[in-house]
């Protein structure tokens, strides 16, 4: 068994209790309270080696509008000791994570981490605030400590908070991010001394990512660590109302928490600090659930170190390009430093509908709070609707449901070998099905049996018989291979793993009439062409051809689990008896919830006619590229591949290349890059796209101008 890993730092949490600088007592009870939810060990489940060292409390707690001078120097007591306990917490290699109480304790905290890293050099420090915070006990208009820890970390203030031991910060080194609230002496301060201030509207206009690249910057140049403080009145209140200074305007916190996803990867991230939650204005829990994402963003495991494990503790069956996403949202997906990607995959097709459509999350929590699973042993309230909806949509008597689209092969597979011998009147053992050379319908023993793909079928014999492989596209083949004892012809209508192959135009036609001359079922495998993808809501459609059986698969769960089924009219589906076959958790309410709305959202959204409209005009764009390196595009609706000269460049190099731009897709066969967005992106996404695939093969052409070595 591999060695456990260590993260590089283990993160010990230190909690403080104070109220003393603010106007209310609320944020004096937020750290107990996070760490009685569990913090500790949310973190952990994430991968994040934390455990709770303090928790820090005043030792004559007084109320917020006691006499400034006393509340000055109780603050002051207890800033020494959080001091003390942050320059130990450095001193021994690990990160402090920082939950206040009030903000005057940063005046603490970073003197303490200062005082630490002094041997090596300066602390550099990004502030997150809608206020200044730099007042002093002569300028302040409120006489809240709160708004005084910036200016006495810069040695300017109350000796109680200017003379704790260790060095005061540089302001060269100092950033203060989303400012919208202040009075004239802090801006006039801060500018005098040199600090950088990003205020609410530049945030706006640029985004937080930019802005805290910049941050970044200025706190790590330098410097020999940097240190950031999030005070949760920066967020805006209506989306976080759980804080002390309820001020609007702010920044959005999944926002914050992408772009905080980018301190994974400074091996100079000195500490982290949450300051102002107020528990008992948290309502719904959601600002302690943010503080937890907060801190799980900035202080959790990074690529390498998420690869590594999964290189070490996972079967080496898929060789995955080097991203790992923490989130998606639409087209969209972002990885654990927080850059953000175009999805262009789709999962193969699963990611339909976007990441975490509302309708589909709403119908999954909903009736996973409800009934997730039964067994088909018993019926359950979901799955007729679900079946009738299908039914309905497709104009199939019955549908069969099932998980994987690997298991709703295996259903087709077992149907029309049944239907063969119970109906048709094959010899019993004696049936065959006829399938397409470079096909791909999933990877149990039976089905690499007959892929043409030697690496499916190596080390796995033997195989079972009855299948006989034509080359895609060829009537005639399918005409000559048909025997008595041919039961059915499954095809893909488009290869996807295959290449994004498509027929020629009529053949379909020609073999579904080829089928019903000779008693043989059509049976498509839609599980990555069907609902909506491209461009009619089953790929069969673009030649008006009804088959016999089809099975679906991928899109039906919404992209949040595995649904499949089979579809097929009573002809066809008598042959199935109980116990001839059966799924424990196929059908099961939960899977029916989500796909019952899967497929009301794509008929409201209409995202059928949207995938045939966005794909024409996608293909048109990308078939316009002047490349040397492109041999064909090819694609209907929004299932499209670009064939690459692997001579000069594989399409795997491709892939990587537009990983590195912010563009997510997949090779196939080395040689065909895939793009199959899902169905809800916009004609805006989609330009981007055709830029940074441009822009991405252009640069390759130049790099790779003569033939691969």
């Amino acid at each position: 068994m591999p060695a456990p890993f260590a993260p590089s730092r283990p993160i010990h949490i230190v909690g403080v209790g104070s109220c003393l600088g603010a106007p209310i007592f609320g944020p004096a009870s937020g750290p107990r309270a996070l760490k009685n939810l569990g913090l500790e060990a949310h973190l952990r489940r994430l991968g994040i080696p934390a455990h709770w060292q303090a928790l820090l409390e005043p030792s004559a707690p007084k109320p917020p509008h006691s006499p400034l001078n006393e509340r000055l120097g109780t603050v002051s007591a207890l800033l020494h000791d959080l001091a003390n306990t942050v320059a130990g917490v450095c001193e021994e290699g690990a990160i402090p994570l920082v939950l206040g109480g009030d903000h005057a304790i940063g005046a603490g905290t970073w003197r303490g981490v200062a005082r630490a890293l002094a041997p090596r050099g300066k602390l550099g420090l990004i502030w997150i605030d809608a206020h200044l915070d730099a007042h002093t006990s002569l300028t302040t208009h409120s006489g809240n400590i709160h708004g005084m820890p910036m200016a006495a970390l810069l040695g300017v203030g109350d000796e109680t908070l200017t003379g704790l031991p260790g060095p005061h910060l540089d302001p060269a080194h100092v950033v203060i991010v989303g400012a919208r609230s202040w009075e004239p002496e802090e801006l006039t301060l801060l500018n005098k001394l040199g600090v950088k201030i990003f205020f609410m509207p530049e945030v706006k206009t640029r985004g937080l990512p930019a802005v805290l690249a910049d941050a970044l910057r200025i706190a790590r140049t330098g410097t020999a660590g940097f240190g950031v403080s999030v005070d949760l009145d920066a967020i805006d209140c209506a989306k976080l109302p759980g804080t002390t200074c309820l001020v609007p305007d702010g920044l959005d916190p999944q926002e914050l928490t992408d772009a905080l996803h980018s301190l994974r990867n400074c091996a100079d991230l000195a500490g982290f600090e949450v300051v102002e939650y107020v528990p008992e204005r948290d309502k719904d829990g959601s600002g302690a659930r943010w503080v937890a994402d907060f801190a799980a963003a900035a202080l959790g495991p990074t690529t390498a170190q998420l690869r590594d494990r999964e290189q070490a503790y996972g079967a080496h069956n898929y060789a995955p390009l080097p991203v790992v996403f923490t989130r998606g949202e639409g087209v969209w997906l972002w990885d654990v430093e927080g850059r953000r990607y175009l999805d262009m995959m789709s999962a193969y097709s699963a990611v339909s509908f976007g990441h975490s459509h509302p309708r589909l999350v709403k119908a999954l929590t909903e009736q996973a709070g409800s009934l997730a699973l039964t067994s088909r042993a018993y019926s359950n309230d979901r799955l007729p609707l679900m079946l009738e909806r299908l039914s309905a949509l497709l104009g199939y008597d019955q549908a069969l449901p099932v998980n994987t689209g690997l298991e709703a092969v295996e259903t087709a597979i077992k149907a029309a070998r049944k239907w063969a011998y119970k109906i048709k009147g094959v010899t019993d053992g004696q049936a065959e099905i006829i399938v397409c050379n470079n096909n791909f319908h999933g990877r149990s023993t039976t089905i690499v049996g007959f892929s043409s793909e030697a690496q499916y079928r190596d080390g796995f014999g033997p195989f079972p018989p009855g299948f006989r492989s034509i080359p895609f596209g060829d009537a005639d083949a399918l005409e000559a291979a048909i025997t008595p004892n041919t039961a059915a012809f499954l095809f893909e209508p488009i290869q996807g793993e295959g290449g994004i192959n498509i027929p020629p135009a009529g053949w379909l036609a020609r073999c579904a009439e080829i089928c019903r001359a000779h008693n043989v079922l059509l049976i498509a495998d839609e599980v990555q062409t069907g609902l909506g993808r491209t461009g009619h809501i089953l790929a069969c459609n673009h030649d008006g051809v009804r088959p016999d059986g089809v099975i679906l698969g991928k899109a039906l769960g919404g992209g949040l689990l595995p649904v499949s089924a089979f579809l097929a009219d009573e002809a066809v589906m008598q042959v199935f008896h109980p116990g001839d076959h059966g799924s424990t958790f196929g059908g099961n309410p939960l899977a029916s919830a989500v796909a019952a709305e899967a497929l009301s959202v794509l008929a409201d959204d209409k995202l059928a006619e949207r995938s045939a409209t966005l794909g024409t005009y996608f293909l048109a764009r990308l078939q316009a590229i002047d490349n040397p390196l492109i041999r064909e595009v090819r694609g209907r609706g929004l299932l499209i591949g670009m064939e690459l000269d692997t001579q000069r460049v594989g399409a795997r190099v491709a892939a990587e290349a537009l990983l590195a731009r912010g563009l997510m897709t997949k090779d196939t066969h080395e040689s065909v890059l895939r793009f199959a967005p899902p169905l809800v992106i916009t004609k805006a996404e989609l330009d981007w796209a055709v830029e940074t695939i441009e822009d991405a093969l252009t640069d390759l052409a130049s790099r790779f101008s003569g033939a691969k070595p």
